[in-house]
């Protein structure tokens, strides 16, 4: 049924010549990418508390893909059945195992966020709420993932704004317990590294040759679920140390904010390869995540301080 479904748009691609791919491609890409300019802007302009929740409820959904996707271990389909040929530059960007869905998965939280985010402007809300299920469908589209990788990455990034919005309302009523939520989101992140460093892995050989190499399977594990110790850090030092306030929806504060995305434009899309020729691949990944939340929760939130401090 999935293969079936996948080569009916397999056919129905073809039959149009690839006219949508591009737009499909863009809307895939912008879903693991740019992306994070919307709740950065959040953040920083509008709603610190809120920013935080997306990015919180982000890196849940970032950590359980890594252990569920680490421990099923399921072949993408080209590998399944040899019929399916992904569109386009979309093969290149689907690493990891196929089940669940990654690009879903962090589509779902900052999708659903924002549009909780924006439910009192109705039109804006539908939107995001738009994009995410346009990303949803684009996996199947380009032929990367099967419908049960994206129905299964939906619930689970249900799931992980669920447990966001768990651990913030219990942050609002015991605020003292704050740095231990911190603690544990850190310590969340490092037991699933080892985890998914540790346990076996399938080794498929087909005429000799190594089906799937487990080592670069995992090396996605080491930003995702790595990552959350970065993000938890982040947030530690920013709220012991920088406590900014966001710039505010003025003329000076969205500008401030608009040319905070310049740099992390230039960190989501270019110091990867970067990092990964400086570290190795797993080493340059968990640096090059570091980077990332670090300029988002603490380097552009002090400049916006020092920008932004009131003269006595």
């Amino acid at each position: 049924m999935d293969i079936s479904y996948l080569l009916w748009l397999q056919d129905f691609r073809n039959g149009i010549n690839d006219a949508l791919t591009p737009f499909v491609e863009w809307i895939s890409l912008f879903a693991v990418h740019e992306i994070l300019f919307l709740p950065a802007f959040v953040y920083w302009c509008l709603d610190k508390k809120k920013g935080l929740f997306i990015f919180f409820a982000l890196k849940v959904s970032h950590t359980i893909n890594a252990i569920v996707k680490l421990t099923a271990c399921v072949y993408r389909p080209w590998i399944k059945d040899p019929r399916i040929i992904p569109a386009g530059d979309a093969i290149r960007t689907a690493t990891g195992y196929s089940f669940p869905s990654g690009h879903t998965m962090m589509s779902v939280p900052v999708y659903t966020g924002m549009a909780i985010y924006t439910k009192k402007i109705k039109c804006l809300s539908a939107l995001f709420i738009l994009l995410m299920f346009i990303t949803m469908f684009s996996r199947n589209y380009l032929g990367v993932h099967t419908p049960q990788d994206v129905l299964v990455g939906f619930v689970l990034g249900l799931f992980s704004v669920y447990i966001a919005k768990l651990v913030f309302d219990y942050i609002d009523k015991k605020p003292e317990k704050k740095s231990l939520v911190m603690l544990i989101s850190a310590a969340a992140g490092i037991l699933t590294l080892i985890y998914v460093m540790t346990k076996s892995y399938p080794m498929d050989y087909v005429d000799g040759k190594l089906l799937v190499d487990p080592n670069r399977m995992t090396v996605d594990a080491w930003g995702d679920a790595g990552g959350f110790a970065s993000f938890a850090l982040a947030w530690y030092i920013e709220d012991r140390f920088i406590k900014f306030e966001p710039a505010g929806f003025n003329l000076k504060g969205v500008a401030i904010s608009i040319i905070g995305l310049i740099p992390l434009y230039f960190i989501i899309n270019k110091t990867g390869r970067t990092m990964s020729g400086l570290f190795g691949a797993h080493l340059g990944r968990l640096v090059n995540e570091t980077i990332l939340y670090f300029y988002i929760i603490v380097v552009w939130p002090l400049v916006l301080k020092l920008l932004l401090r009131k003269k006595k």
